[in-house]
């Protein structure tokens, strides 16, 4: 005989991850529909949730940051790091559609494009590259564009980094400050050893930040070649744009001048 709960049934694992909500959520456009819509909107789904969770550590680390618990939040950023690896690889699984298989239902998703992917632009806002362009591109989704405001007005992580540096000592009041902070951080890492696994936290997620846009790129056009996006983009074209965006430029720009002749007599910096 089973128990009797009652209206307080055990917590069970479909109850927790809340399974039955979650497996009636991808509903194909396609009619009939189609066997590989199912995994497009799979991967997609999947994404968002990642996208949910690296935020949710972007938020820790940009608080720990600002309390200036600086290995707390390099440890958050190793999670986010681990999270980008999972989903470079993601990416390939829709690689497993043929081209053909794709474009028979690609078309009932216009307008709808990656694009307008909110939480994705979340990150890009929260880890330093704030646009206003794209903030209007939101004018019409109240949720989102409230959303996309609130992080427009919020610390990113790049300005958090710096901070931490100013408390420690170097300038950062404009780009070159910055450059040449980047620059003492990698020259003395003994000596900086908080503040430099920090930067090189940063750094590798920026890194694979930019391979998920490059390979995003391989699968878009491996799928649909030189297509207009579905919502109305230049497809490829446009994303190619985007490749050199990063968060923390002046990270990658040190490199270039960092020398081993660098001491007491300060950092060489071309001018």
């Amino acid at each position: 005989m089973p128990d009797n709960y009652g209206d307080n049934p055990p917590l069970s694992y479909n109850k927790y991850l809340r399974v039955q909500d979650l497996i009636n959520l991808q509903d194909c456009l396609s009619s009939p529909a189609h066997h590989d819509e199912l995994l497009f909107i799979t991967v997609h789904q999947a994404y968002e949730l990642w996208f949910k969770q690296i935020l949710h550590e972007i938020d820790a680390a940009i608080q720990l940051l600002e309390d200036d618990r600086v290995p707390a939040a390099t440890r958050a950023l190793s999670r986010v790091v681990d999270i980008e690896k999972l989903l470079v690889n993601q990416i390939h699984i829709l690689e497993s559609m043929t081209p053909i298989s794709f474009l028979a239902f690609r078309d009932q998703l216009n307008p709808a494009s990656g694009f307008q992917s909110m939480q994705f632009r979340e990150i890009e806002f929260s880890s330093g590259l704030k646009d206003k362009g794209i903030l209007r591109e939101f004018a019409n989704d109240q949720f989102a564009h409230e959303r996309l405001e609130a992080r427009m007005a919020r610390p990113s992580l790049a300005e958090c980094f710096y901070r931490v540096l100013e408390r420690r000592g170097l300038r950062v009041q404009d780009y070159e400050q910055r450059t040449r902070a980047v620059l003492e951080v990698l020259t003395h890492f003994e000596e900086r050893y908080e503040e430099f696994q920090l930067a090189e936290s940063l750094l590798e997620y920026d890194e694979y930040f930019a391979l998920w846009r490059s390979h995003h790129i391989k699968m878009v056009e491996r799928m649909v070649g030189a297509k207009r996006g579905t919502g109305g983009s230049e497809g490829i074209g446009y994303l190619k744009t985007t490749l050199d965006k990063k968060f923390f430029p002046e990270l990658w720009e040190a490199r270039t001048y960092l020398d081993v002749g660098h001491g007491e007599g300060g950092c060489p910096f071309a001018h």
